[in-house]
């Protein structure tokens, strides 16, 4: 079963679901149609106390702390190449970037492969269900533009300002 409930942010609006084990989405007001693929038509509306520690989570971050991803139980849900990718993200420390290009030098470096498309680690990124919890905020283009964000680039700027960056 999945329990969804709602949380209200600087953002707008973010639902949150969970399995009895972990979180399984996060999605800010305009990424909330994605929900769906993922919690489809079989959910119940209603905190359980994983929903609760994530809203608890959300609280300490939105007030510019620094909570740690590895506090909460996750578990996206994606291809076995997108949870690689997701994990990468959880590596990203509070305050810092890095881009599409060296995530994909990574990965291509543990497959021990010559190279790896930045192309599909954003497309890794941009599936990421469970966002800001997972940083998909934290990757910028090589050159260092904000590219793509689901939430919408506004929202990324926000998030990066909130945890330090000056853009």
């Amino acid at each position: 079963m999945i329990y969804t409930c709602k949380y209200q942010s600087p953002l707008g609006e973010i639902l949150l679901a969970a399995n009895d084990d972990a979180l399984v989405g996060l999605w800010i007001d305009t990424q909330i149609q994605k929900s769906a693929k993922i919690i489809g038509e079989r959910y119940i509306d209603m905190e359980t106390t994983i929903l609760t520690k994530v809203k608890a989570w959300l609280d300490r971050y939105f007030a510019g702390k620094a909570p740690s991803p590895q506090e909460l139980a996750l578990k996206p849900m994606g291809t076995p190449f997108a949870e690689r990718v997701w994990q990468l993200l959880l590596d990203i420390p509070y305050g810092k970037t890095t881009t599409y290009g060296e995530i994909a030098k990574q990965i291509a470096t543990e497959r021990e492969i010559s190279q790896m498309s930045a192309q599909a680690v954003g497309n890794a990124v941009g599936s990421n269900p469970i966002s800001i919890i997972i940083p998909c905020h934290r990757v910028i283009g090589a050159s260092g533009n904000l590219v793509g964000y689901t939430g919408g680039l506004e929202k990324k700027i926000f998030l990066l300002k909130l945890e330090g960056h000056t853009l």
